[in-house]
């Protein structure tokens, strides 16, 4: 369980890295990209940043691609925004759980589909 100093850190990680993908980085595969979480380890050395893309696994693996090219220059600017003593190293992880969702809501809609279709061809 994550201690209140690394929530902390994480909350504050998530919300500058937040805000510089959205205003300074202009790299067109990061586009679509949302960090969902932050995780901090204990000694606050190594910051694994969640994020989704919407899209298909491709436009998922070229915002990964972009994500690693933009690492260091994201930390250096996390460094400037930031008041910790270390800036901890970004590792970067696609959240899957948004594409998950997706798939089972068009399962779902596809089951709707054929419930309407089924009334229709009902007797009454």
């Amino acid at each position: 369980m994550p201690t209140r100093r690394q929530r902390r850190v994480a909350e504050l990680i998530h919300r500058e890295l937040s805000l510089l993908l959205l205003h300074e980085v202009r790299d067109p595969r990061l586009a679509a990209v949302t960090l969902t979480g932050v995780e901090v380890t204990p000694d606050l050395l190594l910051a694994r940043i969640h994020f989704s893309v919407l899209g298909s696994e491709e436009d998922a693996k070229e915002a990964t691609a972009g994500l690693e090219h933009a690492r260091g220059y994201l930390r250096t600017q996390l460094a400037g925004r930031v008041e910790l003593r270390f800036v901890p190293d970004l590792e970067f992880r696609w959240d899957k759980s948004a594409a998950y969702a997706q798939r089972i809501e068009e399962l779902l809609d596809q089951i709707r589909e054929s419930d309407h279709s089924g009334d229709e061809q009902a007797p009454a």
